[in-house]
């Protein structure tokens, strides 16, 4: 292997280790990465597959009603994941500048906040932060120009929600309920509409049951950070349920996913692939007996060591990726059985 074989191999290869999770690295080591790792490091990358996914949903009910445009889908999917991206810098950001994640705080145990840290300087996130934001709005509003008013008020509804999601909404117990609505109808029922170029309460619903995994996700990391958050008086819901009722809740929300596909299923509105969802319960049974507990006070035997104090989100995360590319499979061979027929 020549020497720029390696180098390239080594980039790709940190490239997907931050698609994975979050590296552990040192000031130095973060020196040493190119842009786009540096920016997939920041922008937490490895979460964006959630928002992957609720583009994917939309996309394939769109080409269940074969009104499915592949240019419009690809830009709204990019412009959905800069977003995304936008929003995890502004988190970072707002929670530097309030003071959230000062002192090794539970956002810079488990990997680097990079402006937390001093990998970056204010300026410097700032100025990723914009020109990420910039993508992302220039993907919105090509898609209105194409699609129309209604789709302005979609982008509109979602700048606000990115905006002001760490802050007050994520204080006052709201965080929550946005991150449901925005992974579900606006989302998956609105990425619908700018592909399909109608509106369908059904495909709202799709995405809604889909969006359930994502909402206990925060929960399983707002539960996390109870300990951090409380004395901050950041009031995420789990803060104000209270670490056991925020556990159970939380529990609720998975199984009312599996309620939804059998809702769906038994109803007629979808068909029998979308049962595979099953597959996803051996992570489910994971997740019953880690939230059913409280938290350990040190990582049990063979937890990553540098995953910790992440705890109940793991889990929460593991089964909503397992849940969501099975549910995401469904619906195509559901889709591909409907349109052969």
């Amino acid at each position: 292997m020549t020497v720029g074989q390696h180098g390239i191999r080594q980039t790709v290869g940190l490239w997907r280790e931050a698609l994975r999770g979050i590296p552990q690295l040192t000031k130095d080591e973060w020196r040493g990465l190119d842009l786009l790792a540096r920016w997939l490091i920041a922008t937490r990358a490895a979460v964006l597959v959630m928002t992957l996914l609720s583009a994917a949903i939309a996309g394939i009910m769109a080409f269940r009603a074969e009104r499915f445009d592949l240019d419009l889908w690809v830009i709204m999917t990019t412009g959905l994941l800069l977003a995304h991206a936008t929003n995890n810098l502004v988190n970072d950001l707002t929670d530097h500048w309030t003071g959230v994640d000062r002192e090794n705080a539970f956002r810079t145990q488990y990997g680097p906040q990079p402006v937390e840290d001093g990998y970056m300087t204010t300026r410097q996130a700032v100025v990723m932060t914009v020109v990420t934001g910039i993508a992302a709005l220039s993907c919105g509003l090509y898609l209105v120009a194409v699609t129309g008013t209604l789709t302005l008020l979609l982008l509109g509804l979602g700048a606000l929600f990115l905006l002001f999601y760490t802050w007050p909404l994520k204080h006052i117990g709201l965080g929550e309920l946005v991150v449901f609505v925005v992974w579900g109808p606006l989302m998956v029922g609105g990425g619908y509409y700018v592909v399909a170029g109608d509106w369908s309460w059904s495909v709202v619903v799709v995405g809604a049951v889909y969006a359930l995994g994502v909402t206990t996700v925060l929960f399983g990391k707002h539960i996390d950070k109870i300990p951090y958050d409380k004395p901050l008086g950041v009031n995420t819901l789990p803060v104000l349920l209270g670490e056991r009722n925020a556990r159970y809740t939380a529990i609720g929300l998975v199984l009312a996913q599996y309620g939804g596909v059998g809702w769906l299923v038994f109803s007629g509105a979808l068909g029998w692939p979308l049962l595979v969802v099953g597959l996803a319960l051996g992570r489910f049974r994971q997740l019953w007996n880690v939230f059913t507990q409280a938290k350990p006070a040190v990582p049990p035997d063979g937890y990553p060591k540098d995953a910790w104090p992440l705890w109940f989100v793991s889990f929460a995360f593991l089964h909503n990726r397992r849940f969501g590319t099975l549910f995401l499979a469904g619906l195509i061979a559901d889709t591909a059985w409907v349109l052969a027929l």
